[in-house]
């Protein structure tokens, strides 16, 4: 079932946005070559903590899982594409680094997620980036009240395979708010006009995932939650929290 919030509970995610978006630049600025996924965790806890926080990605264990979620991020870094865990690997120069993370105050979620290189960025890299930012821009300006869900998924596909990448299918965003996933799921591919209508008060996590090789195929690291392209090609991931107003998309996870 799909919750309408009302103004006021819209207001309290944008508490726990900001916090997202606080640990997320946070983890960002101390990632520099030699730094551990794990030390970016840290940060971002340290963040979370000190806002009267908590995590939804801590202990989250979906049907798909063979274990629990060790951390309060995900760090996917090159060829992985979402869910890595931040373990012992120490970033290098040039590193592709997405960055997730959710927070929940007051029993209200936000999520959101960046991209962004380590050092010297490669003119590739740099493209898949650019490319993934404006397939979330593109998502966020289709959700407005009468549109249909299948007019954000067209909207974020139309810029990811104009541009030759990759498209996971079988993962996408999400509605969020008293829990971190909720209906309606918003795929990253789609025909527009079909789907569920958008109403005011609705509030959905839009999420594009590009794969520079070109490639849908995936598959899952023997961690058992790190999804790596299959063909080794790098990926990127932005992600925003949104809510669907009558004054157009609000984005609840700006800094």
């Amino acid at each position: 079932m799909v919750e309408i919030k009302t103004d006021a509970s819209l207001d309290a995610m944008r508490v726990a946005g900001r916090v997202v978006a606080d640990a997320l630049a946070a983890a960002r600025a101390a990632a520099a070559p030699g730094v551990r996924l794990c030390e970016l965790d840290e940060v971002a806890r340290t963040v979370l903590r000190e806002a009267g926080a908590t995590s939804p990605f801590l202990g989250y264990r979906p049907s798909f899982a063979s274990t629990p979620f060790p951390a309060v991020i995900c760090a996917s870094v090159n060829d992985a594409i979402v869910h890595g865990i931040p373990d012992g690997y120490r970033l290098s120069d040039g590193d592709l680094v997405s960055i997730d993370c959710g927070a929940v105050v007051e029993g209200w979620a936000g999520d959101a997620a960046v991209s962004f290189c380590v050092g010297t960025a490669r003119p590739e890299d740099v493209r898949l980036m650019d490319v993934t930012r404006r397939a979330l821009e593109a998502g966020i300006a289709a959700a407005v009240p009468g549109a249909r869900i299948g007019d954000i998924s067209h909207a974020i596909g139309s810029v990811g395979r104009a541009a030759g990448y990759g498209i996971p299918e079988d993962f996408g965003g999400h509605g969020i708010g008293r829990r971190m996933h909720e209906d309606p799921p918003v795929p990253n591919d789609g025909r527009p006009g079909r789907g569920l209508v958008l109403r005011q008060g609705m509030a959905l996590a839009i999420e594009p995932m590009l794969l520079a090789g070109g490639r849908n195929a995936y598959y899952v690291a023997e961690d058992g939650w790190t999804l790596r392209t299959s063909d080794g090609s790098r990926a990127a991931h932005f992600e925003h929290t949104v809510a669907i107003t009558e004054d157009g998309p609000r984005v609840l996870t700006m800094p």
